[in-house]
């Protein structure tokens, strides 16, 4: 038996079993069968990668090396394809941007997690779930390349329980949580928004406290206000949950809108991305450090039902990279 980066390659006739138990005593494993590493298909993810084994920065909470080649690792035990490759590698760089805090994201004793948003046609190429269910099972790309990310942060970061990983209870979005923005909503794209244009192949990763499910205030929402309100409502309760009430400074606060709820809204005079900031802004008493900190987020499928992801109240800046 081979390695790769020091990591077990196994060979195409060891026996199923035999892998899934090298790579738990190599303690690489996230509880979850994985897709044994063998030279052939470590040799196809990188295939075309160039300057594979280049140091791209230190990974928290052990800092060990991001490479291409580490990161391909993650991409193949994890079930990734090799065009998926690109999606993690950019992932995992963009983690290591100051303002996010992977140090405090991997490290907290509380339920944070990284978050990953695909934008563009990247997103369709690889067919990554912006429709029903699309932050829940059913879509292999989606659980591939989340699940890959998630390993990086355990197995290059060195994010393992009790060693950089303390978290109390932990949540399963440190399994996998990966989804993609919606191209045809009514509202620019959050790559437009950033200054990417509209249908930019991008990524962005988001340090959140878990997911909390929101419905409008009045049924199906016949106003903006009334679709919104019971955001404003759980972006004050967070403040309040994760200690921010306490803090002098505000970060970013991101939900993610079903398309009906979206094409509501934008059906209402004056109602763009500016005003639905503003009115979140204000209603909130200043849950974000401005408007334009606030994003909403058009995906998922048929539905009203809206879900809010709550930065992570340690403090951390979303992420947004072009690929």
């Amino acid at each position: 038996m081979s390695d790769w980066c020091g990591w077990p390659v196994v060979d195409e006739t060891t026996a199923w079993e035999t892998a899934q138990q090298i790579l738990t005593d190599a303690e690489l494993s996230d509880g979850l069968p994985l897709v044994p590493p063998t030279r052939r298909r470590l040799d196809a993810m990188v295939a075309g990668i160039v300057r594979r084994a280049d140091p791209r920065g230190a990974m928290p909470p052990m800092f060990g090396e991001i490479t291409p080649d580490a990161v391909a690792y993650q991409c193949v035990i994890a079930g990734c394809r090799p065009a998926e490759l690109p999606v993690v590698l950019a992932a995992a760089e963009a983690t290591l941007e100051p303002d996010f805090n992977l140090l405090g994201i991997a490290t907290t004793t509380g339920t944070a997690c990284v978050a990953l948003c695909v934008h563009g046609p990247v997103a369709r190429q690889l067919d990554i779930n912006a429709g029903t269910n699309c932050l829940g099972p059913g879509n292999r790309a989606n659980a591939s390349i989340g699940r890959a990310l998630q390993l990086c942060i355990r197995n290059i970061g060195g994010a393992r329980s009790e060693t950089g990983d303390m978290a109390t209870m932990g949540q399963p979005g440190k399994y996998t949580f990966c989804f993609a923005e919606r191209a045809d909503g009514p509202f620019p794209t959050l790559t437009a928004r950033h200054g990417l244009g509209r249908d930019t192949s991008a990524i962005t990763v988001m340090g959140i406290s878990g997911t909390a499910e929101v419905l409008p205030g009045d049924g199906e929402g016949a106003t903006p206000e009334a679709i919104l309100s019971p955001i404003v409502a759980g972006m004050r309760a967070a403040v309040v949950m994760s200690g921010l009430g306490r803090k002098n400074e505000r970060g970013e606060q991101v939900f993610l809108l079903p398309l009906e709820m979206a094409e509501k809204i934008a059906r209402h005079d004056g109602w763009d991305i500016a005003r639905i900031q503003r009115y979140v802004f204000d209603e909130s008493e200043g849950a974000a450090r401005s408007p334009d900190a606030i994003h909403p987020i058009v995906t998922g499928g048929a539905g009203y039902k809206m879900t809010y992801l709550p930065i992570w109240g340690g403090g951390s800046q979303t992420v947004m990279r072009p690929l």
